[in-house]
C-alpha cells in the first residue's frame, strides 16, 4: 500500500505491517493521527454552538417564567367538608388542573396543609406520615417537614409547592399554590 498523504499513518495497535493484519482491519483502517485531529475552526464552531445553546435555554426559561407570571389567577376548588377527615388523616386531590396531584392533611381541629405530592427530586408520590410530622418520599427515602413542606432528609433539594387553603362554610378549599424558593 502506498500513501499520498504527507501526515504519517499510525501503525495498527499490535504493530504488524499491513499485510499480515486480519482483513477487517484492511478494510478498516483508521489513522489514529488524522482521526484525532481536530482543527481550529472546527473547535471554534463547538464552543459557539454549545454557547448559544446554553444562551437559548436561559432565554427559554426567563421567557417561561415571564408566561407563568402573566396567567391568571388560579380557580378556587372544593377539596373536602371539614368533618370528613380526622386529625391525622390526609385526602389525595388535583389542582389546578387534573393533571397536577396534590395532598391535603388535616393537623389539627382546624389545621390543614396541603402540598404538592410530586417529590422534587424525581417526582416520585410522596406518602403522609402525619404521626411523624412528615412526608415521605419512598423511591429514594426523601423526607419533607409536614408543617413547612421543606426538605429535611434525602436527595430533595428544593420544598414542596404549597397550596394555600380557606375553610368556608365547613368546607376546606384550595385557593393557590406558593412556589417556594428556598
Amino acid at each position: 500500500m502506498s500513501y499520498s498523504d504527507a501526515e504519517p499513518i499510525s501503525t495498527p495497535p499490535d504493530g504488524r505491517t499491513d499485510r499480515p493484519q486480519p482483513r477487517w482491519r484492511r478494510d478498516f483502517p483508521i489513522d489514529w493521527p488524522q482521526d484525532e485531529y481536530v482543527s481550529r475552526r472546527d473547535f471554534t464552531k463547538f464552543v459557539v454552538l454549545t454557547s448559544l445553546a446554553f444562551t437559548v435555554g436561559q432565554f427559554w426559561i426567563l421567557l417561561q417564567n415571564s408566561w407563568r407570571r402573566g396567567q391568571k389567577a388560579l380557580p378556587i376548588v372544593a377539596i373536602v367538608p371539614v368533618d370528613a377527615l380526622a386529625i391525622g388523616e390526609s385526602q389525595v386531590f388535583t389542582y389546578p388542573t387534573e393533571g397536577d396531584p396534590c395532598i391535603l392533611v388535616r393537623l389539627g381541629e382546624d389545621s390543614f396543609v396541603a402540598y404538592d405530592r410530586l417529590c422534587t427530586h424525581l417526582l416520585c408520590p410522596v406518602l403522609p406520615k402525619p404521626e411523624h410530622g412528615q412526608l415521605h418520599c419512598p423511591c429514594h427515602e426523601g423526607y419533607f417537614d409536614l408543617s413547612t413542606g421543606r426538605p429535611i432528609a434525602g436527595p430533595p433539594q428544593r420544598p414542596l409547592a404549597r397550596i394555600t387553603l380557606e375553610i368556608r362554610s365547613g368546607t376546606v378549599y384550595a385557593t393557590g399554590k406558593t412556589l417556594s424558593t428556598s
